[in-house]
């Protein structure tokens, strides 16, 4: 269909264009960003249940762990100390997000992505020839800045940069790269902990450097999206990445909406005032809520301490790495799953469906906790037991890898109009760091005081966040992110928060009948 659009079922237009080699390669190079939060998530929990870790940098811990047999098992690792290490990553990620979202619209997300590596390779090799706790945590926060700018450049550039009816399934690269990060770890994790001289947990520390490298190195071949370009005033060289990007010349129609989108963005002098408009309460809602009940589904508790908590439940140190390592390999397998689904069954039915699946296993692990170990702490769990824990786990994990893991990142990236967008994941990667880190640094004493019901607490929360997307997310694939304010202007709660005269397309209001917008690329 020459010189325009077409309108989807889905309500948005369908712009020209497939998916070119270019593109691919280009987010498979981008989504490598997600390879240094991953491989940080996987490997702070095994390190943390090494014990020459233990011994040289929290030697109460390893003396309550070995020496006090009698010690509940729910409370064998609560120390402040120990959850500062993993914790404190997330705080210093969370002030980061806010600077890395300046420097997002102001030079392009590339430039974003690349101070992002190197910082957390510096940090990487902080880490792996620590001495002290001091250097221990100074290089987790260099971490933690490197993982903040990561989070915040890569889930936009990802939307920007893929066709409208295959952004869900690019921007996901992502997230598979966060639980491949995760796997490695786990694998180095295992195999680390075997050297005899004591030293392993150096070598999974540093080995940080190597998804730092990746996507250091890797950001400078990239090219920025056309949105960045054109809100930069290259309007030109926007016109030719997109042409290129979209395999076609017939791109004048999305062109078009990219520069209406700019010129819109370009009014707005303050967009951290501006967010906070009553017609964009639907996205700041959206930006706020996702990631705060993306870490309270209780994933972290699994993916940071999966060692430490099979070993509290009666695993073996060597067997608890493997553990992690099962539940590694699922995560990455089923993360695969929701790649090849989310652009043919929406974002609406993986959430739902994965939201009853980790409510069931949660459940269910806290009931088999509970029989052996009750309110005392105090039990054995016999290998066949421990295996069914595992296995119930896993499938927890399943349901998570293909919906709120995935979607935790994608949809709040590709919701936001471009004036707002940098602000927008900004709040997204902030609120989902704070309470990474509140979770993070709350999770020992929780095991310790809550017992069995931590998972039962978890399961709660997941409840009501499947309640809220159920009546609150709108769906919204394949819609290109330039006309997302028409979703939200037809849904039955957000619409009455977006005036008529705020939905635009092509620079023209689009007509409203029943208070519905109707006509192309609605």
């Amino acid at each position: 269909m020459a010189g325009g659009a077409v309108v989807s079922a889905t309500g948005g237009k369908d712009y020209p264009g497939k998916l070119t080699m270019f593109v691919f390669l280009t987010c498979i190079v981008a989504a490598t960003g997600g390879l240094i939060f991953g491989y940080d998530i996987g490997i702070s929990g095994g390190v943390t249940s090494m014990d020459p870790f233990l011994k040289k940098f929290f030697p109460s811990v390893y003396r309550k762990e070995k020496e006090d047999t009698s010690t509940n098992q729910y409370c064998k690792f609560d120390s402040q100390l120990l959850t500062t290490f993993t914790s404190s990553l997330y705080l210093a990620a969370l002030i980061a997000s806010f600077f890395a979202s300046t420097v997002t619209r102001l030079f392009g997300r590339k430039w974003s992505m690349f101070g992002g590596g190197l910082v957390f390779l510096v940090g990487a090799a902080l880490n792996g020839a620590a001495e002290n706790v001091a250097m221990l945590i100074f290089g987790r926060i260099l971490l933690g800045i490197g993982v903040g700018f990561a989070n915040q450049s890569v889930p936009v550039y990802l939307s920007e940069m893929a066709p409208a009816r295959l952004r869900g399934m690019l921007n996901m690269c992502f997230q598979l790269m966060i639980t491949i990060g995760i796997l490695c770890a786990n694998l180095i994790n295992y195999g680390s902990d075997k050297i005899k001289a004591g030293w392993g947990w150096r070598l999974s520390l540093a080995l940080a450097a190597v998804p730092a490298a990746i996507i250091t190195l890797g950001s400078l071949f990239l090219p920025d999206t056309p949105n960045s370009l054109i809100d930069r005033g290259y309007d030109e060289a926007a016109l030719q990445m997109l042409r290129r990007i979209r395999g076609t010349d017939d791109i004048n129609e999305e062109y078009n909406d990219l520069v209406v989108a700019s010129e819109e963005s370009k009014k707005i002098q303050h967009p951290w005032a501006n967010i906070l408009k009553r017609k964009y309460r639907p996205q700041l809602t959206m930006a706020i809520a996702i990631p705060f009940f993306q870490q309270l589904t209780g994933i972290n508790v699994i993916e940071f301490y999966a060692p430490v908590l099979f070993k509290t439940i009666g695993f073996g140190n060597n067997s608890s790495l493997l553990s992690a390592v099962i539940i590694g390999l699922v995560n990455v397998l089923c993360t695969l799953v929701s790649i090849f689904t989310v652009d043919k069954l929406g974002r609406r039915k993986l959430f739902l469906q994965g939201g009853t699946q980790m409510f069931i296993c949660q459940v269910i692990v806290g009931t088999l906790i509970a029989f052996k170990f009750g309110t005392s702490g105090e039990g054995d769990m016999p290998k066949t037991y421990a295996a069914f824990v595992v296995v119930f786990i896993c499938i927890y994990v399943a349901g998570f890898a293909w919906s709120w893991g995935p979607l935790g990142w994608l949809v709040p990236s590709e919701i936001f109009p471009l004036e707002i967008r940098s602000a927008g994941q900004a709040i997204n990667v902030s609120v989902n760091m704070l309470f990474t880190f509140a979770i993070a640094q709350a999770f020992l004493s929780m095991l310790c005081h809550l017992k069995f019901g931590l998972f039962y607490f978890f399961a709660g929360w997941v409840v009501i966040m499947t309640i809220f997307i159920a009546f609150l997310l709108p769906e919204t694939k394949n819609v290109p992110i330039e006309e997302m304010v028409v979703v939200w202007k037809r849904h039955w709660f957000w619409g009455k928060f977006i005036a008529d005269e705020d939905i635009h397309v092509s620079g023209k209001a689009v007509e409203i009948s029943n208070g519905k917008p109707k006509g192309a690329g609605v």
